[in-house]
This record gives structure tokens, sequence and C-alpha cells, in this order.
């Protein structure tokens, strides 16, 4: 198979789908592997680490489309990307494709084989190529709302630990799963006192033994959310639900109730927020603000720290897209549960629920289109 890794042209993304290890890996295996000049630049990666793995250098991103059977991302086809995609063509990257409607349809009218990292799923319920992401946004949530949280970013001038004589900031974690986890473990440790509010008791009974005594879990619901959003300085949005829209937690009326100069940063907002007043921003600009409260809502977060991010994705990606190249993605989607979750759009139909769910689109079978 020859396998295409085009240079990532999302507002600075600097991360890279494929390292020189895992090109030799599969190299190795008998592909082609096809990369765009400098695709590795910004994690670190030259060129002629590449080449001593084995890549075929390529000087433009149009040849890579053109000529590979596979793609490799890390983010979701922008549309100057769109006219690339083809039938047939598999494209294996993160998708999200829950917070766009133009995505999806551009997709679906390319009528190329859509694998979403994101909804590959094990049986456990953990989404591997989703974790270490999840892990990066996570950290990242506390010390980019740390940042904020300052006088001169406009924040209320906290410091997230404190001293000793003055009480900590308060940090609020919408959701106990890897990112809320995340979150929470570094807030703690930087000394802040941390609520996080779950859903499901089973989860918050185990995050009570691994969590430190500065992390408070309380079972979520309106009335204590709200209460917890009027004494909070950072809040944090970590709600997933695997390919599909995070739902509104938190009402535009509700940030009246929240400090002036408190900060939210909804990691949730690749799957359209669960801040009603979030909006995807950039790492070049950031944030905004709604009410007296600054919002964080960079859509790549992970992005802002390219080698660990690219490091940590391609440890987890690398045996799926060698099973892929391998077999196909037929094959390789039928003898494995996980690949075949991470389905989305298959020639033109939408086979993923949370994706048809949000779109009002018809949802078809994918056992029925392998």
């Amino acid at each position: 198979m020859i396998l295409g890794v085009p240079k990532e042209i999302k507002t600075n993304e600097n991360r890279v789908a494929l390292v020189p290890s895992g090109v030799e890996l599969l190299t190795a295996d008998g592909h082609e592997v096809l990369v765009e000049e400098t695709a590795g630049q910004g994690s670190g990666f030259t060129d002629e680490q590449y080449a001593a793995a084995g890549a075929t250098l390529i000087s433009g991103a149009d040849e890579v489309w053109a000529k590979a059977d596979m793609i490799m991302k890390v983010k979701e086809p922008i549309e100057v990307e769109w006219p690339r995609m083809r039938e047939g063509q598999v494209i294996f990257t993160y998708f999200h494709f829950a917070a766009s409607e133009p995505l999806t349809r551009a997709v679906m009218d390319s009528k190329c084989v859509a694998l979403a990292y994101e909804t590959v799923q094990l049986s456990s319920g953990e989404l591997p190529l989703l974790t270490p992401m999840s892990e990066v946004a996570g950290r990242m949530a506390v010390q980019e709302g740390a940042k904020y949280l300052e006088k001169v970013s406009g924040g209320l001038g906290l410091l997230l630990g404190g001293i000793p004589g003055v009480m900590p900031a308060h940090v609020l974690v919408l959701g106990g799963g890897v990112v809320g986890t995340n979150a929470a473990k570094m807030a703690a440790g930087l000394g802040a006192n941390v609520t996080i509010l779950d859903l499901d008791l089973d989860r918050l009974r185990y995050l009570s033994d691994v969590m430190p005594a500065n992390v408070t879990l309380l079972h979520s619901n309106r009335h204590t959310m709200l209460e917890q959003l009027a004494v909070a300085d950072l809040v944090v949005g970590a709600v997933l639900l695997p390919g599909a829209k995070a739902p509104k937690l938190v009402r535009r009326s509700d940030l009246a109730a929240m400090k002036r100069g408190s900060v939210i940063v909804d990691v949730s907002v690749d799957q359209g927020g669960c801040v009603e007043t979030a909006k995807p921003t950039t790492h070049e600009d950031p944030t905004y603000v709604v009410d007296g409260v600054i919002h964080y809502a960079v859509a790549n977060m992970p992005g802002g720290v390219p080698r660990t991010s690219t490091l940590g994705l391609t440890n987890a990606t690398v045996p799926y897209s060698r099973s892929l190249a391998q077999g196909g993605w037929r094959a390789a989607c039928t003898a494995s549960k996980p690949l075949f979750l991470g389905l989305n759009v298959v020639d033109g139909k939408v086979v993923y629920p949370g994706v048809a769910e949000a779109f009002g689109l018809e949802l078809h079978d994918p056992e029925k289109l392998i």
C-alpha cells in the first residue's frame, strides 16, 4: 500500500501523523510511505530523518494526496484539502464530525473511507487513540488556565496554588474522564482546591481512591454545578460523548453567577463544546471574554506542545496504521472491532450513530458496506 503523510496546515498545528520510527516499521512491512517535505519540522523531525527511515519525500501536498491509498493525518481535512479527498481513499485522522456539518458533507461527497481516531474503541470502553491527546489536553487546560488567571492576561490575579496564609484557587472540572482526571491531577499538584463533577458513581468512587485530599468528588447535577460555578476561579470543560456533540452544560445565563476575571477552558470544543458560549479559537488568538469571564477554547490544544503530542499520538496510532496497510481497511475492520468502530463515513454514507444524529442524516450499517 502507498501511505501518505501531508503536512498539517490548520492554524498553528505543528504535529505530524507519523514519526521516522513509524516509517521504518511500515516500510519494513513492504509499504511505500510518502511524506510531504517539512511535515515533521514542527515536531522536531527533519526531512533527512524521514529519508533515512525509508520515506519518499514529496515537495507538495497535492502529489501526496493524489498518490496515496491511505492518508494519515492529525487534524481533520480543512476546506482547502476537501477537493484532494477521493473515492475509495482511506483517511485516518481525528475528524470530530459532530462539530462540523460542512466537513461531514464534504467527506460524504468525496466517497472516501473516513476512519476517525476518536471513535476507535476497545471493549473496555477506552478510546486508545483519543487517550494520549486527552492526557495532553487535560494537563494543558490547567497550564493555560493558570496563565489566564494572571492579572496581565485579564484574570483575577490569582496564583493557582496560593501560598502559606493565602487561599489557593478553586478549580472546577466538569467530567471525570481522561481529560478531567489529568486536569485535576495537574491542578491538585499545583496546590489548588479541585472539585470534579461526574455522573458515574463508580467513576467517582475510583477517583476518590486515587486522587489527593485536595480533590473533592461530587455527583453532577445542575444544582450542584451552579453552586460550584459561583465559587470557581477556573472551570475546565472535560465532557465527552464519543463521536457525538458534547452536551451544553453551562448556559450563557450561568456566567452571571461566575466571578469577573474567572477562566473557562473548554476542552470539549472539538465536539462542539460543553459551554454554550464556547466557540473554537486558535493558539494564535486563544481567548475572548463573555460577561467578564475569560474563555479559552483552542480546538487543537495538543498542537501547542507538538513534540510531546506527536510522540504520544503515534505511539498509539502506528499499530492500527500497520493493520490497515497490511490487509486493507475492509479486512482490518473485519478483524478488529476497535477499528470497525472507527468507521464514520464510508462511500458517502454515514455509519456512526453520533454523526448521523448530529445532523439528522440517514444512518447506514457499516457491516453491509464492508
